[in-house]
């Protein structure tokens, strides 16, 4: 879905895609009528920024009550107008299938003829989009659009040797969902999985910038903290668990109460590796299972 917008977010032209957003056959007039209110502010904030921007936005729910994401490019462009480019993200679909479909795509754009020079310019934003959303859907967990683990596990090597180089700290968290077996036995596989989002945004949502979460595997998430020793690490885990804690996950019409145990452990320059350095922060967080669940504990 494509679209030229003003500053204020007026619509210049867009394809006949773009207006299944706003889940009508009415045309579009503001680019903001086309997201619910909430999540105005990112499409306002990134459109003032005038740079290229990406983020995510979510566009409401499905007839089976899952909710439904949007990918979502701004690229700046001259005479203040900006290109709009947004795809709806599915995560019942492979991460496979997306990216093969996706490399169809850029096929497709590559071998059709230059009409004109400023077809081509407006054809390459379009591969360049492409090209850009496949390359990250392949770091990408299908399912909660977190990092996933082969992406979050290589920034936790590349943040190790930085440590290592600079003499900063550096502390990892492992998030585990607890009990959420008994969510899947009790209410199915697919109220698990949106579950799991909500966790995940709950996390991402709830760490300060430059931190980063991961979805790790299953019910577990690793959370890098540059520059954070244990103490300020573990200040982050207490409050992550109370954000959890309070708050409900709405599906499929009702709601439900989770918890989370976390495992911190700082990297210690000489002694740990990164997979030592995980597999502190690992035990420490079935001590914390072993604790009552719903807490923290640190590893030195």
């Amino acid at each position: 879905m494509v679209a030229l917008v003003e500053n204020d977010g007026a619509l210049v032209s867009c394809n006949s895609a773009f207006d299944s957003l706003r889940g009508t056959n009415e045309p579009a007039v503001s680019l903001f009528d086309c997201f619910p209110e909430r999540e105005r502010g990112k499409v306002k904030s990134a459109l003032d920024s005038k740079q290229k921007e990406r983020f995510t936005v979510e566009i409401g729910v499905d007839e089976d009550q899952r909710t439904i994401f949007c990918d979502c490019d701004v690229i700046p462009l001259a005479g203040g107008r900006s290109l709009f480019i947004a795809e709806r993200l599915d995560s019942g679909h492979s991460l496979q299938g997306l990216i093969q479909h996706l490399n169809r795509q850029v096929k497709m754009y590559q071998v059709e003829s230059e009409s004109a020079k400023k077809i081509a310019r407006d054809k390459q934003t379009e591969v360049d989009a492409i090209l850009m959303q496949a390359n990250e859907l392949s770091n990408v967990d299908a399912l909660t659009f977190l990092p996933n683990r082969r992406m979050i596990v290589r920034e936790l090597q590349n943040e190790v040797l930085r440590s290592k180089r600079y003499n900063t700290p550096l502390s990892i968290s492992i998030v585990d969902v607890d009990f959420f077996k008994r969510v899947n036995d009790s209410h199915g596989h697919l109220v698990g999985d949106e579950a799991l989002r909500h966790i995940g945004y709950q996390l991402r949502d709830n760490i300060r910038h430059p931190d980063m979460v991961g979805r790790y595997g299953g019910e577990e998430f690793l959370i890098l903290l540059p520059s954070t020793d244990a103490k300020e690490a573990a200040e982050q885990a207490a409050r992550l668990c109370k954000c959890v804690r309070e708050a409900q996950v709405p599906v499929s019409g009702h709601t439900l109460k989770l918890t989370v145990s976390i495992g911190v452990a700082q990297y210690q320059p000489g002694v740990d590796t990164w997979d030592t350095l995980l597999n502190r922060a690992d035990n420490a967080m079935y001590e914390a299972k072993k604790n009552g669940r719903d807490c923290w504990v640190v590893l030195e």
